[in-house]
């Protein structure tokens, strides 16, 4: 009797590599079924029982009737990240309307959190979708911009504010985008496999950037600093109470 694989879905930027890379070295990819998705849609896709497992944005937790973080590992950052920017040609004072990455949960609200508490300024907010032009915008409007296109946009515009370095400075604690999530109960051996398969990868970024770093947007000695001094993906108390503090005061904008 064949054995259902476990379906699992991934983010598919520069910052999950270290992941993928702990997946198929280990051969743990063979026994399951993996997809690449923008994080609001490995959200909606773990959300609707379409996967079991999802790196999902730890904003769409509450939407889940039953959830279990399952592993040490997240999508997180103590300070700057570099890839959730808020852009504008514009100085901060000016900015009238931010408008959100459709592809984004957690940088959204990471943005009104941050407005409402520490900002302390009121905004008009405008949801996107992939029509969107983001160089096109106002010399009155900002950008919620996340992934690897933060890369290629940031000289695009004048001004640049990092919100994971924002939401640093307001909290001191670090932030946690994402982290693997399952909808259901799963057997404790294949969550020991997994987590050890993650590891792998961010226990050997230099095969990581030499496997992933000559594509995409973010390349070489970039990809390299970007995911050893930008990125961090362990999954500590420190990143948990961030979680907690930030569903707490997602809850109240």
């Amino acid at each position: 009797m064949s054995v259902e694989k476990i379906r699992i879905s991934a983010v598919n930027f520069a910052n999950t590599y270290p992941f993928i890379y702990g997946l198929t070295e280990t051969g743990f990819d063979k026994k399951i079924i993996l997809t690449t998705d923008h994080p609001a849609d490995c959200a909606s896709k773990l959300i609707s029982g379409q996967v079991d497992i999802g790196l999902i944005p730890v904003a769409a937790l509450p939407a889940m009737k039953k959830y279990y973080i399952i592993t040490d590992y997240c999508l997180g950052a103590y300070g700057k990240v570099r890839t959730v920017m808020l852009l504008s040609n514009c100085p901060f004072e000016k900015i009238k309307t931010i408008n959100l990455d459709y592809r984004s949960r957690s940088s959204i609200n990471l943005a009104r959190i941050l407005a409402k508490n520490s900002w302390k300024k009121e905004f008009l907010w405008n949801n996107t979708s992939e029509q969107f032009d983001f160089a096109g915008i106002s010399d009155t409007e900002a950008i919620v911009l996340i992934g690897d296109r933060c890369f290629e946009f940031e000289n695009k515009f004048r001004y640049k504010i990092d919100l994971a370095e924002e939401w640093y400075k307001f909290t001191g604690l670090p932030f946690a985008f994402a982290c693997w999530t399952a909808n259901k109960k799963l057997d404790e051996k294949f969550i020991e496999e997994f987590n050890i398969a993650l590891g792998t990868g961010v226990r050997n970024i230099p095969e990581v950037v030499e496997k992933y770093g000559k594509t995409g947007t973010i390349r070489g000695e970039d990809l390299f600093i970007y995911l050893t001094k930008n990125m961090n993906f362990d999954l500590n108390n420190d990143k948990r109470k961030a979680i907690d503090l930030f569903l707490e005061l997602m809850s109240k904008v």
